[in-house]
C-alpha cells in the first residue's frame, strides 16, 4: 500500500480544514477591510477636527492679525499641537515649536501638495527633520498662504486611531461559531462517507449486506440508504437465484436417481412374471403328452402371469407421467362425486366377491382442480389395497372438509390395520409389507406410490394411520377449483 494513502486524512478533516480556511480567508479580509476603514475613518474625523482649527486661523490671519496672535486666541483640538505657516513659494514663514525658521522648502511634502491641489489634505504618520518627531499633519489652504496644524503621533494618538478591538473579538467568536457548525456538517457528511466506504470494502470482499446500516437524516444519508437498499435486494436476489438453481439441480438430480431406481426396480420386478411365464410355457412345449388338466394349470398361470405383466408396465407407465410433474397433464374443474360413484360401480364384483361394502360421505358437490383420470386413480387405488389387503368388511369414504382452498378426504376401512414400523414407507415404490402374497395377489408394488405422486401432482398431501380398535385411515388433500 502507497504511504501517501496510509496516512491520508480522512475526507471529513480535508473538508473541515477546507472550509475553515475558506472562513479565514473571509474573515482576515473582512477584518482587515473594515480595521482599514474604521481606521480611516478616524484620521478623517481627526482630519476634520484640524481642519477647522486651520480655517478658523487662516480665517484670522486674512484679517491682518499676526500669526502668533492667532494661534493664541483660539484652543487647539488636541494637546501639543503644533502650528506652521507656510507662504505660497514653500517657505515656513511660522512654526509655534521653533525660534528660527529653517531655510527648506515645504512644498514637496504630501500634505501640502494635497492642500495646494484639492484645499486641504493630510499624511497619518510622517517624520519631521526640523524637530526630529513624527506627526500627523494636516494642512488648509487660504489664499496666499497654507496652515498646517500636527499632533505629535505617540502613543495617545495611536490609541486614538487604533481600531475598535471588540470588533476583532467578535469577528473571533463568529469565526469559532463557524468552525463548529463546519465540524458537525463535516461530521455527518464524513460519517456517511466512512459507512460507504465500510459498506463498498464489504460488497468488494463478497460479505453479505443487511438493510441496517444507520445513515444520518439528511439528502446523502437518502441516497446512501437507496444505494444499500438496492444492493441488498440485488445480493438477495442473487442468493435466491442461487437457491433456486441449487434446488433445481437437487431436484433434477433427485429424477436422475430415481428413474435409475425406478428402473432397476422394474427390471427386477419384470423378471418374475417373465419367468413364470417362460418357465409355464417351456414345460408345456417339453411335454406335448401331458394331461389336459395340467396343460390348462399351466396355460392359467401364465394367464396370470401376464395379466400382472400388463399391470406392471401400465403403473409403470401411470408412475412416468407422474414423475414429469404437470407438464402434457390436462388440469380442469372437476367434480369429485361422479368420478367416486363411477369407480364404485366399477370395483362392485371385487366388493362382492371380497365380501366389502363401500360407504359414501360426500354431500355437496366438490370440485377440485384436477385432471380426471390420476383422481379417479387416487381412490381406486387406496380402495383396491382396501379390498386386497385389510381382510375388512367397510370401506368408508368421507368429505371431512373445504377450508384453506382445499378438500380433505379420508378413506377407512375395518381390516386389519398395518404395522407401525411400515406406515413411513407404505408410499415408497415397489415397498411390500407381504412381498409374496403381494405377488401372488398380483399387486406390482407401485399403487401407493402412485397415489402419493398423483396427490402431490394436485397440490396436497397424504398420510396413513391405524385406526383403534383396528382398521386404517388414509387422509388426503386435493386443491379446490379457483371460482
Amino acid at each position: 500500500m502507497d504511504t501517501a494513502t496510509a496516512v491520508r486524512l480522512p475526507y471529513q478533516w480535508r473538508l473541515f480544514i477546507l472550509l475553515v480556511s475558506f472562513s479565514l480567508v473571509l474573515t482576515v479580509c473582512f477584518v482587515g477591510f473594515q480595521y482599514s476603514r474604521e481606521r480611516r475613518y478616524k484620521a478623517d474625523s481627526l482630519d476634520a477636527a484640524l481642519q477647522v482649527y486651520n480655517a478658523h486661523i487662516l480665517d484670522e490671519l486674512s484679517g491682518g492679525m499676526s500669526p502668533e496672535e492667532a494661534v493664541g486666541d483660539f484652543i487647539p483640538p488636541l494637546k501639543d499641537t503644533r502650528v506652521s505657516v507656510i507662504d505660497a513659494d514653500g517657505r515656513l514663514v511660522y512654526d509655534n515649536t521653533l525660534d528660527s525658521m529653517p531655510k527648506g522648502n515645504h512644498l514637496g511634502r504630501p500634505e501640502i501638495r494635497q492642500a495646494l491641489a484639492a484645499g486641504k489634505g493630510y499624511t497619518i504618520s510622517r517624520h519631521s527633520e526640523s524637530i526630529d518627531r513624527t506627526f500627523f499633519y494636516s494642512a488648509t489652504k487660504g489664499d496666499s498662504l497654507v496652515v498646517r496644524s500636527a499632533v505629535p503621533y505617540g502613543v495617545s494618538l495611536r490609541e486614538v486611531l487604533r481600531a475598535d478591538r471588540s470588533f476583532l473579538w467578535f469577528m473571533a467568536a463568529v469565526t469559532l461559531v463557524i468552525a463548529l457548525l463546519a465540524y458537525l456538517a463535516t461530521r455527518r457528511i464524513g460519517l456517511t462517507i466512512t459507512r460507504l466506504n465500510d459498506f463498498a470494502a464489504r460488497a468488494e470482499r463478497g460479505e453479505r449486506i443487511y438493510d441496517n446500516i444507520p445513515f444520518p437524516h439528511n439528502e446523502f444519508g437518502s441516497i446512501s440508504n437507496h444505494i444499500v437498499r438496492l444492493y441488498a435486494r440485488l445480493q438477495q436476489t442473487a442468493a435466491q437465484r442461487d437457491a433456486e438453481h441449487r434446488r433445481a439441480l437437487h431436484e433434477q438430480q433427485e429424477r436422475i436417481r430415481i428413474k435409475k431406481q425406478l428402473t432397476n426396480n422394474i427390471n427386477h420386478e419384470l423378471k418374475t412374471p417373465v419367468a413364470a411365464i417362460k418357465a409355464s410355457l417351456e414345460t408345456v412345449l417339453a411335454h406335448p403328452g401331458m394331461s389336459r388338466e395340467r396343460l390348462e394349470g399351466f396355460v392359467s398361470q401364465a394367464d396370470a402371469s401376464t395379466d400382472r405383466l400388463i399391470s406392471l408396465l401400465n403403473d409403470v407407465a401411470v408412475i412416468t407421467r407422474l414423475d414429469d410433474g404437470k407438464s402434457g397433464i390436462e388440469m380442469k374443474p372437476t367434480d369429485i362425486r361422479p368420478i367416486v360413484a363411477d369407480m364404485i360401480e366399477e370395483e362392485a364384483p371385487r366388493l362382492r366377491q371380497a365380501g366389502m361394502e363401500v360407504i359414501t360421505d360426500i354431500p355437496h358437490e366438490v370440485t377440485v382442480e384436477g385432471n380426471t383420470t390420476f383422481i379417479e386413480s387416487i381412490f381406486r387405488n387406496i380402495i383396491d389395497n382396501s379390498i386386497a389387503y385389510s381382510r375388512g368388511t367397510r370401506i368408508t369414504i368421507r368429505l371431512l372438509s373445504t377450508e384453506g382452498g382445499m378438500a380433505l378426504f379420508s378413506i377407512d376401512d375395518d381390516g386389519t390395520g398395518i404395522p407401525e414400523e411400515h406406515l413411513e414407507r407404505i408410499f415408497e415404490r415397489f415397498y411390500r409389507i407381504d412381498k409374496g402374497r403381494s405377488r401372488r395377489l398380483g399387486g406390482t408394488g407401485l399403487g401407493l406410490s402412485i397415489v402419493k405422486n398423483a396427490v402431490m401432482l394436485h397440490g396436497g398431501t397424504i398420510t396413513a394411520r391405524n385406526l383403534q380398535p383396528h382398521g386404517v385411515s388414509f387422509r388426503f388433500s386435493l386443491s379446490l377449483a379457483r371460482n
